[in-house]
Order: C-alpha cells, then structure tokens, then sequence
C-alpha cells in the first residue's frame, strides 16, 4: 500500500506553526517544576551557588532527554507525529486523533498510533522545557556577569567560574538542535539528518558539562587537578576516539543496520564477511535506499555493522588503559573508576543487542552508556589541567672546601662545648 495512504489530509503541512505558542506555553509550565525545586533547596544561598544548582538539574534532565530520544527513535515513533512542531496542526495528540486514528487505519503497520504519537509529542515537550531553562541559565548567567563587574570582581574569582558565552553558546546550540528535530520529522528520518540530531544532543551534555564542573570546583573553593601534559593527551585522544565510535554508532542506529550480524564474536559466520563500504557509507540518501532510489543492500548494512564493532575494540582498549592510568591521578580516581564501569556496560548491552535481538532495554542503555562515557571524559578534562613533570632534581654536593671548613667550624664547637 503506497505510504501516501497514511498521511493526513493533504492540506495539512508539514511544518505548522500554529502550535507554538502552546508548545512554548507546554515547555514553561514543564520548566517551572525544576526551577521551584532549585529556589526552595537554594534559598538563602549565594548567586553562584543557585547557579550551580540550576546548571547540575539541567544537566540531569538532558540527560534523561537524550535517553527519552532514544526510545522515541528505538520504539519507531519518530513519525508518530509526521508534521512539525505539532501534531497534525494541534497542540497534542488529543486534538488530533481523528488524523491519527485515520492513519493508523489505513496503515496498522505504519509510523502513526496514538501511543506513538504521545511518545513523540512528549519528547518535544520535554525538549522545550530544557531549551527553557537553558534560557533561564543565560539570563542568570549575563546578571551575575553585570552585577560583578559593577562590583569590580575580576573573571577568575571564585564568584565567576566561568564566562557567561558558554550558556549562551548552549542555548544557541539548543536552538540549532530544535531545528535538527524538525529535519528529522520533515525529511523522513533521513539517516545524516537523525545521526546529526543525535551527535548534537551529546555536544548539548559537554557543553553543560563543563559548566556544572567549574560551577560545582568553585562553589568548593578548588581548582583544577594537575594532571600530566601526556596523560592529559591521553584523555584528549579517547574522547576524540570516542566521539568517532558515537557517530559510528549513531550511523548503524538510524540505518537499522544493528542486526545486519547476529552472532559473535564473528559476523554472518565469517571473520570479514560481504561489505559495502561505499553505499553502507554514502551519507546523503534517504533511509533504507541508495542516492539513486534503489534499495540499499544487505553487504551495505553489514559494512556499517561490522564498521561500528571493529571500532569498539580499540574504543574499549582505549578506555581500560585510560582507566588504569587515572589511577596515578588521586583525584581523577572516581571519573577512572567510571570509566572501567562504562566501558563494562557498553561490552555487555553491545552484545545483548546483537545476540538477543535488539531488545528494547538494551538498545536504550548502550544509548545512555555511550552519553554516560562523553559526560565522564568532559568530567575529567574540565576538572583537571595540564602541567609539565619537573625532572628529578640532582642531589645537592657543597664544594670540598666549603665542606671541610664548615665541619671544622662544628668540631671547634663541639670542643668549646666540652671543655665548659
């Protein structure tokens, strides 16, 4: 049955603005609860410690997003909603499920239910209540900025842990992410489009990141480890190495290519079984068909797969010797620590999605692993700092006759001594 079949009336388009204010309306009233809760635990304190408050709950609550993402995307709901920022021109679901009931008639199979529909409206609602409070951080952050410099406090006091740019480049980031999400439902779920939005919502956590931590080291009057310049590398190169195995991860993912091999430790029952790498790895075309039209191939799917787990081995390899040698860093323990439980976790969900069929559970934590690992590595870098290791100093040898005169002195007293 063609696809048209499902759609809603043909006047419907597939941007609507016309619910926007009820979503903005939606995400005010979802952001008043966490910023009540931060009033009432912060009152009383000091500007910079209500700050720090908000920026660790908004941190929290993206978190929790980009796992509400993933079981959007895992749960195909997606398109439950196929038009943007609403549903069908309405503010909900419940305004619209004449449409979807229609939809889901003509298609049962298809992208459109009612439950579908909720799981994608939800995730849009939580959305704007993050993008809110990250607002409500800019703001915040732009006051206390004014109000200590009127003051003539200097940025690297403790009550200026960090420039006020950074909120805002997050919430110019949300923005970007906002219209990502749109291009997710307006092209279809095309692969680039949906590995883009995903890859932005971690790039959202390191942003926040980074802001909890020099917000949560001054409100404890610390500084920044010192860390060695090499390990510091080190730390540099497993994120980048694991910012590469997201992407990777992200492409098999929006390409339903996770169950291209269902055993292991090989694939298909081969150590290098039938790839294309050139098609599985052509960015720009829609899901499940080449530039061309034509439907992508098995050894496609299988490329993108057998890409991903290959990667795994190194990212993993990675983490154990990072996580090993943290241990000489006291206070990079607990992120080292982490790091091991992380990298444990993703081996087992990463093979629970191979060997049992994708399930559902499973697919969700390896999502929220692989955020847990990009928070961790941003922890550890923004809580440390880069020195250089002084070599050992040579011990101290006093010239000869120096030596021999500043014993002789001592005997001469030790006699004066004993002779009184």
């Amino acid at each position: 049955m063609p696809v048209s079949t499902f759609a809603a009336p043909a006047a419907t388009p597939l941007v609507s603005l016309a619910p926007v204010a009820w979503m903005l309306l939606f995400g005010a009233v979802l952001a008043l609860a966490p910023l009540a809760w931060v009033a009432w635990r912060s009152r009383g304190r000091a500007p910079v410690r209500r700050l720090q408050a908000l920026t660790v709950l908004t941190l929290f609550l993206t978190f929790d997003l980009v796992l509400f993402g993933a079981f959007t995307r895992l749960t195909d709901s997606g398109l439950g909603c196929p038009d943007w920022p609403g549903c069908y021109g309405k503010a909900s679901p419940v305004g619209a499920r004449t449409h979807i009931a229609a939809a889901q008639q003509a298609l049962p199979s298809g992208p459109v239910t009612h439950g579908k529909a909720w799981i994608e409206m939800i995730h849009r609602y939580l959305a704007t209540a993050v993008g809110g409070l990250i607002i409500v951080l800019t703001v915040a952050s732009w006051g206390l900025w004014r109000r200590a410099h009127l003051a003539g406090v200097q940025r690297d006091d403790a009550m200026l842990p960090i420039h006020p740019w950074w909120p805002t480049a997050t919430l110019l980031w949300v923005c970007l992410q906002g219209a990502f999400g749109a291009l997710t439902v307006t092209m279809k779920l095309f692969p680039a489009i949906v590995t883009l939005h995903l890859a932005g919502g971690l790039v959202l956590l390191v942003l926040l990141c980074v802001q909890a931590v020099r917000h949560t080291l001054a409100a404890r009057g610390a500084a920044p480890a010192p860390l060695a310049a090499g390990l510091r590398r080190g730390l540099w190169a497993v994120a980048a190495l694991v910012a590469l195995q997201v992407l990777l991860g992200g492409w098999v993912s929006t390409n339903y290519a996770v169950l291209a091999c269902t055993d292991f430790p090989a694939c298909q029952g081969s150590w290098w079984p039938s790839m294309d790498f050139a098609q599985g790895f052509a960015l720009w075309r829609p899901l499940g068909l080449q530039a061309d039209g034509s439907t992508i191939p098995f050894a496609a799917l299988t490329a993108i797969h057998y890409t991903h787990r290959l990667m795994a081995y190194v990212v993993l390899l990675a983490l154990a010797l990072l996580a090993w040698r943290l241990r000489a860093a006291p206070a990079l323990c607990p992120q080292a620590r982490w790091l091991a439980g992380l990298a444990l976790l993703q081996l087992l969900t990463g093979l629970s999605n191979v060997v049992l069929g994708w399930p559902l559970f499973g697919a969700v934590l390896h999502t929220g692993g692989a955020a847990a690992l990009a928070l961790v590595l941003t922890w550890a870098l923004a809580a440390s700092r880069s020195v250089r290791v002084a070599p050992a100093a040579a011990p101290f040898h006093e010239p000869l006759p120096e030596r021999s005169a500043r014993n002789a002195d001592s005997k001469v007293v030790q006699i004066r001594n004993i002779s009184a």
